[in-house]
């Protein structure tokens, strides 16, 4: 269907679907099984690895250095072709520098679909967490988004990935490249969620996805639809989805820790997680300028793909702290009966909501998400929220941080540890009690917007009124959800950010001793 045209219903829209590579490892160094074409990494300093058959000079005479995302293609007359990778200095090599190595060679390697890696040993990085980043690196670095293409141009789907070591114990290695191949996939399923056009994915369709993954990853779902968000009095995702023709679904997951017979577990700690999922956003009444802009607002459910992703893996992982995650998916339209300015809004709970900015309409349905999280039994003792938020937050760091903040500065701390290891990096802003005055309103509880400045942090302290003083994190994606051209690991498009950092988190969560700010 050309992407121009109106979309068929809900139900015929493309699947989400993780590239199903076969990654395995090997312990020989000079032979890769089943391998096309061979990665070998190389620094700027160091020996040069002797199979390559050519000295450092006559690298630097091609070219290379040994920087890192270097990459020079050694055609052979027999066997396989070989990529030479470049991983910077040893002493400054770390997990993001041989990841991105990884993503070089597989972009070097584009026509290939059987690749081979050298896993070099690189001392203060645990052989299973090096090998996870190389797959990771290699296999985002291939990604497309290709349902909705009836032909490509684009290089082939790669089919196979072998990381050959000679010195790493190959168990440890395995386990890495299983853990790898794990949390690529959540990151594709998040990448396919985003780039899909939202008149295929519907909050509706949301809602049957997530019951395919939640039946294949051993979770719990319940599903809220209009009707229901009406008794349970969510007035912010009611008030956004106003102007849509498509209806709203709150989707919310459960994960409990259970052992290899099934038998539940003593959970070590309780997490609520909080997605923004406006699978449009024209902005509402307060329309986007006309614009690319509009083009990329499909990807504004990237909060919500992300930890449906990340919860797809928690089984498979063995985490064992307990994790809930609300979807908080509506369209944000200007139709007839839209929300206007000057509008107010009840939040579940009861606070109500002066509406200055259609636009800023994430906050609202975050909102009623944030105090069904506050009334769990027994209560978290952490929420994690993840949004596309603001511009502001885009203006201010780019598109490669998202912002963090938040009420505890232990969570936040954990927040960094696990954006640092799977480098969907993170910059912490103030909770600046200061400006909360921006957001008095003279009509109800609150107003939806502060000032003309400091933006990101006035919308994280319109979200810590809801939170009632549980320890939370916020993350502000809005620069990070996607990418003109490739970068790295990152292929164009929707990044599938926050799926590993999430996965990251809950895998070594660690509750903080008191459960209230």
């Amino acid at each position: 269907m050309p992407l121009g045209c109106r979309a068929a219903p809900p139900a015929t829209a493309p699947t989400p679907t993780a590239t199903h590579v076969s990654c395995s490892a090997s312990p020989s160094t000079h032979r890769a099984p089943d391998a096309v074409v061979l990665g070998i990494p190389v620094g700027v300093d160091g020996e040069v690895p002797r199979e390559l058959g050519l000295s450092r000079a006559q690298l630097k005479a091609a070219g290379f250095t040994g920087k890192v995302g270097q990459s020079l293609v050694i055609p052979r007359a027999e066997g396989s072709a070989l990529v030479v990778v470049g991983i910077g200095e040893k002493a400054d090599s770390d997990l993001a520098s041989l990841r991105d190595a990884a993503a070089a060679f597989a972009r070097a390697a584009g026509h290939y679909v059987h690749l081979g890696f050298t896993l070099p040993d690189l001392g203060g990085i645990a052989p299973d967490v090096a090998a996870q980043a190389v797959v990771e690196g290699v296999l985002l670095a291939r990604y497309r988004y290709r349902p909705l293409k009836r032909t490509s141009q684009q290089e082939p789907p790669l089919e196979a990935l072998t990381l050959l070591s000679s010195s790493l114990p190959l168990e440890e290695v395995k386990r890495g490249v299983e853990r790898g191949r794990i949390t690529a996939r959540a990151t594709e399923l998040a990448r396919d969620l985003a780039n899909a056009p939202a008149t295929l994915l519907t909050a509706r369709r949301v809602e049957e996805i997530a019951r395919v993954v939640a039946a294949a990853s051993g979770l719990d779902i319940e599903v809220f639809d209009e009707k229901a968000l009406a008794k349970m009095g969510c007035g912010g995702m009611l008030g956004v989805n106003a102007g849509s023709a498509e209806p709203p679904r709150l989707i919310k997951l459960s994960y409990r820790p259970k052992d290899e017979r099934g038998k539940a577990l003593e959970p070590l700690g309780r997490v609520s997680l909080i997605g923004k999922g406006i699978m449009y956003d024209s902005g509402g009444l307060g329309l986007k300028p006309n614009d690319l802009v509009h083009a990329a607002m499909k990807t504004d459910m990237s909060g919500a793909a992300a930890i449906l992703a990340a919860m797809s893996t928690l089984s498979a992982l063995g985490v064992k702290a307990s994790v809930t995650g609300y979807l908080m998916c509506t369209d944000n339209m200007p139709g007839g009966k839209a929300m206007r300015l000057g509008d107010v809004l009840t939040a579940r709970g009861g606070k109500t909501i002066e509406v200055l900015n259609t636009d800023a309409e994430g906050r609202l349905v975050m909102m009623d998400g944030l105090v069904l999280a506050t009334e769990e039994k027994p209560a978290p003792d952490a929420i994690l929220d993840i949004a596309t938020l603001t511009g502001a937050c885009e203006r201010a760091l780019g598109n490669d941080n998202a912002g963090v903040m938040g009420n505890h500065q232990g969570i936040v701390d954990q927040v960094r540890a696990a954006a640092e290891k799977s480098d969907e990096t993170v910059w912490q802003f103030p909770l600046d009690k200061r400006l909360r005055g921006e957001l008095d309103s003279e009509v109800a509880d609150l107003k939806n917007i502060g000032g003309v400045n400091a933006g990101q942090i006035t919308a994280g302290l319109f979200l810590e009124e809801f939170v009632d003083g549980i320890p939370w994190a916020h993350i502000d994606m809005a620069g990070t959800s996607r990418i003109d051209s490739d970068k790295a690991w990152r292929s164009k498009g929707a990044t599938g950010y926050g799926a590993r950092l999430l996965i990251e988190f809950l895998r070594s969560f660690s509750a903080p001793k008191e459960t209230r700010h």
